[in-house]
């Protein structure tokens, strides 16, 4: 995440809607005691969420003010790996339906600056995990067999996120790509 802007988006694509200096790193380290465990969270307006059959996106597209209802989501585990001039890097193990954008904008507003999301990797989502990826071309190169020898039948074996995202050091997961 960048310190200094906020953004209309929460992310970098959007336009800055706030600035502030940015904070010590020390502060951020603090502050991110709140944002762990069951923590109640204001979507971003720029979101898919529907809002009267359209999505709240359209509507803040259109100009249109988008007030989204917080909601609890639960944040597993939150650490702050590096820090460089005025951005951090995170490793963040949440539930679905966590917006990190909103955890990106509230965190710099808990530390007196503004902040918005400026870059994301999804390591995994359950079980499905980044070490296991394989680019198109060469799922392609390997041939039908091979892609369909990698694919996995739905079940609730999915939804178990591998145990070193909650228990590794964090700089190790996010060097290595999601092995530790």
């Amino acid at each position: 995440m960048r310190f200094g802007s906020e953004t209309a988006t929460d992310d970098r694509d959007g336009p800055v809607t706030r600035t502030a200096a940015a904070p010590r790193s020390s502060d951020v380290g603090v502050a991110l005691e709140r944002f762990r465990g069951v923590i109640e969270q204001n979507p971003p307006a720029y979101a898919a969420i529907k809002v009267k059959g359209r999505k709240a996106y359209a509507l803040a597209r259109a100009g249109e003010s988008v007030d989204l209802p917080a909601r609890k989501v639960q944040v597993h585990r939150l650490d702050m790996t590096s820090w460089s001039d005025a951005d951090a890097r995170l490793l963040i193990v949440c539930s679905s339906g966590t917006y990190v954008r909103a955890i990106a904008r509230d965190l710099g507003r808990a530390v007196s600056s503004a902040a918005h999301l400026a870059d994301l990797r999804r390591l995994a989502i359950g079980a499905l995990d980044v070490r296991d990826a394989i680019g198109v071309e060469a799922l392609r190169a390997a041939g039908r067999d091979e892609a369909i020898a990698r694919l996995r039948t739905v079940g609730d074996d999915l939804l178990d996120l591998p145990p070193r995202y909650l228990e590794a050091p964090a700089d190790t997961i996010l060097e290595t790509g999601g092995s530790a």
